[in-house]
């Protein structure tokens, strides 16, 4: 991409750390997060997240559905852990929703169709549901205990 004066982007109030000073103005470097949800049967998992959770969205093309999701965060997990009764994963990536009410989110998501593999859970840092993403496995629904960063 070239940046040329007198064209910049939206600016935006930032960390140094996500700024530079190319050109003599300050733009944003990364502009977004762009999530990636693998599906067996991709048609069916984007009419879920179209006409289920109304997410607003772009045809990319051909019926290739990029949606928005709204405000995100980013946290970085360590692969084990021994304080907390040993265990351990491999490096992975994971993709969680998250809500203020969990218990109204639930209700309202099943009211519209979708299907969650067992209760609401208190993990500690939060409270969490297993929700059925059909064609595309399950995926965490979370109201978070902790601070949160999306809306910094």
């Amino acid at each position: 991409m070239t940046i040329t004066p007198g064209s910049a982007p939206k600016q935006r109030a930032l960390s140094p750390s996500f700024t530079s000073t190319k050109l003599g103005y300050r733009y944003e470097m990364i502009t977004g997060v762009h999530t990636l949800v693998y599906a067996d049967e991709p048609d069916v998992a984007r009419s879920f997240f179209r006409d289920v959770l109304g997410w607003p969205n772009v045809d990319a093309h051909g019926g290739w559905l990029i949606f928005k999701t709204g405000p995100s965060e980013l946290g970085v997990h360590p692969t084990s852990d021994e304080r907390q009764g040993s265990w351990s994963t491999d490096p992975h990536h994971e993709i969680t929703l998250m809500c203020d009410d969990i218990r109204a989110t639930v209700a309202e998501l099943s009211a519209r169709g979708a299907e969650f593999s067992g209760d609401v859970q208190d993990q500690g840092f939060g409270l969490t549901a297993s929700m059925k993403v059909p064609g595309a496995g399950e995926m965490t629904v979370y109201q978070p205990k902790h601070a949160v960063a999306y809306d910094l």
